[in-house]
């Protein structure tokens, strides 16, 4: 068995080293370049690549875990990410990949923030640049965790290892090749997940006999767990509130900055959207059907967020497995690289760039830039050592971290002209602040944790949104040069 999916999963792991020295030969030295791909990603490329990006090893592991355990109203955080999702291409993706560029071309999330509200002083841009490293720390990590789960489970390799086999592949491919290394392999990488999450449903329920003894097994354990109600009103609103977090993802959506041109997003989000709904219907399957196969065969499984691997090891020839596997490590591997990359431009461009050598040349900036990949590299495999820690905990809390703090920053600055910087510093602070306090202040009702009762999103975004708009009303109004930046950018939108 080993033999085989070791020589499947070798050849993927070579095949994305040669994407990144193909990228590192054919990108621009420049940081445009090396951040954005020079603003040249096809429709195809920026969908699948936005949804790998997004669909992290929680997508493989960490949701079919959770369906495993609870049943069907676990879904409902795919519902909630659809939707999510949706709203994303169509209100975010054509104005922000416009503003982005009139605001003086801006490559990282936090330079766009500061030349839309004319921060001279680079506070915004400080902030914004402490959150990213703060919260991709925790989302870097759950990538790390899930590579060296997935090592340790399949190759009976240490834990230790698989942490540093996973980095350091995405490292030396996204270190040299850049955002053009970054989002390629994840095009790859999302092509593969595809068809990972479209075989192994198919093949496990076929193994238990069909959909009918697939379900009837399912009822003999529990019958809640095939009802999308069996959760409490504020469950279900927490796992949908999971799509309230695309709106400030930087990772994902850096790719609407990179896209070719406005004029492509609506093919993007077509074939992005069918993408991720096939996925996740497919995650979910693997989460209810493991659970019947295990049943049936009255196995034992010691971490519900292994049991995408232990199908693929079970039911396929190794040779297949191997590539099933290779589905797993490209979830793993497309969202660590995407944050890599996001968390090193902020480093490079926001902090470094803004503000310690403002005379950097382009080589310069550039290397900072991959010294500062493998810097964040090294701290999330010092955070990952704890192998008990839950991949779609740590998902969660910083999704919501984003979500909140960026969230309606985002949206607020691409539809409401009168959004001033201080209500962008507000909203920042207090949607971040907020995330933070309810999940790790001691805080209690009956004994259990905030998060227990409701996703720490909701406040955060709620908070945060009135933040922005309470102090933007008693703050300074908006000049004369954002006013005309902002109806620019609406005219440019309307008119694709």
């Amino acid at each position: 068995m080993q033999i085989g999916a070791y020589l499947s999963l070798t050849l993927y792991l070579l095949a994305m080293l040669g994407i990144g020295y193909y990228s590192y030969k054919n990108t621009n030295a420049d940081v445009s370049g090396f951040m954005l791909g020079g603003r040249q990603l096809s429709p195809a490329v920026t969908a699948l690549s936005a949804g790998a990006s997004d669909m992290s090893g929680w997508m493989l592991m960490g949701l079919p875990g959770a369906l495993y355990l609870s049943g069907l109203s676990s879904a409902w955080i795919g519902i909630g990410l659809v939707i999510g999702a949706y709203f994303n291409y169509l209100l975010v993706a054509p104005r922000l990949r416009v503003y982005t560029e009139i605001a003086s071309d801006s490559v990282t999330i936090p330079e766009y923030f500061e030349r839309r509200f004319e921060d001279h002083q680079h506070l915004l841009r400080i902030i914004c640049s402490v959150v990213i490293i703060v919260f991709f720390a925790i989302y870097t990590t759950s990538g790390i965790v899930a590579g060296g789960k997935l090592f340790e489970t399949s190759f009976g390799l240490s834990y230790q290892t698989g942490l540093l086999v996973t980095a350091g592949v995405v490292v030396a491919y996204s270190a040299f090749g850049g955002f053009l290394a970054v989002s390629t392999t994840d095009f790859v990488q999302g092509c593969i997940m595809f068809i990972a999450l479209i075989l192994v449903p198919l093949v496990t329920i076929t193994e238990v006999g069909g959909i009918s003894n697939t379900v009837s097994t399912i009822k003999s354990i529990d019958p809640a767990l095939l009802s999308l109600g069996g959760g409490t009103t504020l469950g279900v609103i927490s796992a949908m509130a999971w799509g309230l977090g695309y709106f400030g993802q930087p990772h994902i959506i850096v790719r609407f900055m990179a896209i070719r041109s406005v004029d492509e997003v609506k093919t993007a989000r077509r074939i992005g959207m069918s993408w991720m709904i096939v996925t996740l219907i497919g995650a979910c399957a693997v989460g209810l059907a493991g659970l019947a196969f295990i049943t049936a065969n009255d196995l034992a499984l010691r971490d519900p967020e292994t049991i995408f691997i232990v199908l693929s090891t079970t039911l396929f020839h190794p040779l297949i497995a191997g590539f099933l596997l290779a589905a797993i490590l490209a979830a793993i591997m497309s969202t660590i690289s995407s944050q890599l990359l996001v968390t090193s431009s902020s480093l490079t461009e926001d902090i470094y760039h803004t503000l310690l050598n403002k005379k950097a040349s382009e080589k310069q900036l550039v290397l900072t830039g991959r010294l500062s990949i493998v810097a964040v590299a090294v701290l999330a495999i010092l955070l990952a050592q704890n192998r008990d820690n839950s991949i779609l905990s740590l998902v969660s809390n910083a999704w919501a971290g984003f979500g909140a703090a960026f969230g309606p920053v985002v949206l607020f600055s691409l539809f409401w002209k009168e959004m001033t910087r201080a209500g962008a510093l507000a909203g920042i602070l207090t949607g971040a602040g907020t995330v933070l306090i309810w999940v790790y202040a001691p805080l209690q009702i009956n004994g259990n944790s905030l998060s227990d009762y409701l996703y720490e999103i909701v406040p955060g975004v709620i908070l945060a949104a009135l933040a922005i708009y309470i102090v933007s009303k008693c703050s300074r109004p908006a000049s004369e040069k954002m006013r005309s930046q902002f109806d620019q950018m609406v005219q440019k939108v309307r008119h694709t």
